[in-house]
């Protein structure tokens, strides 16, 4: 009897960085995804996209930070995840961008780290926090100064530039780009849609 053969997987590509609220978020929405499927993570760093396209980040902007932090507050609440900020922020995210290479760039280590910053508020200035996460994924701390490493993230951070990648979140799929955590609901869209065109 011949087996059924394996549905294909639909690539997407999602690009952010565990400095954003809004990734974070956004990251909560890709189990909605369909099985069918696949996520490739992508960390990049956040400050080289507004570098590059000369734009500020919303925490550079007094008002605008005060208003976006009320938003997400609210925003979590409505989906039913937990807020709890880093008592420091704007942070430094390259240790933890590091780290997701060096664990793989596996949805279990954006996950752990996510959750320390963003669910449980650890101070991601704090060396404690970098080492029990170094820990809890199975990295040594060492390797997050590794050039390989360095170069991993930034080259990830010129490729998704190259794709036109203006900020994060940012879900790429079918050469699409749809960015930020309000964006999710016209990608999950679209993703169906495209896999049923695929068919």
């Amino acid at each position: 009897m011949a087996q059924p053969t394996a549905t294909p997987k639909q690539v997407v590509d999602w690009y952010f960085d565990v400095i954003s609220p809004f990734a974070y978020l956004a990251f909560h929405s890709l189990y909605r995804l369909p099985e069918t499927v696949e996520v490739r993570f992508q960390p990049v760093l956040f400050a080289g996209l507004l570098k590059h396209w000369g734009q500020k980040g919303p925490a550079e902007i007094p008002p605008k930070r005060e208003w976006t932090f009320r938003w997400l507050h609210w925003l979590a609440r409505q989906q039913g995840v937990p807020f709890r900020p880093p008592p420091r922020h704007p942070f430094v995210p390259l240790p933890y961008l590091r780290l997701c290479l060096a664990a793989g760039n596996r949805r279990a280590a954006a996950a752990a780290i996510f959750d320390a910053l963003w669910a449980r508020g650890a101070d991601a200035e704090d060396a404690h926090t970098l080492r029990a996460l170094t820990k809890t994924l199975g990295v040594d701390e060492a390797r997050l100064q590794d050039p390989a490493i360095k170069q991993a993230l930034h080259d990830a951070t010129a490729a998704a530039i190259d794709r036109g990648v203006f900020g994060v979140p940012t879900l790429v799929a079918e050469n699409e780009l749809f960015w930020g955590v309000d964006a999710m609901p016209f990608a999950l869209e679209r993703i169906r849609a495209q896999g049923v065109k695929g068919k």
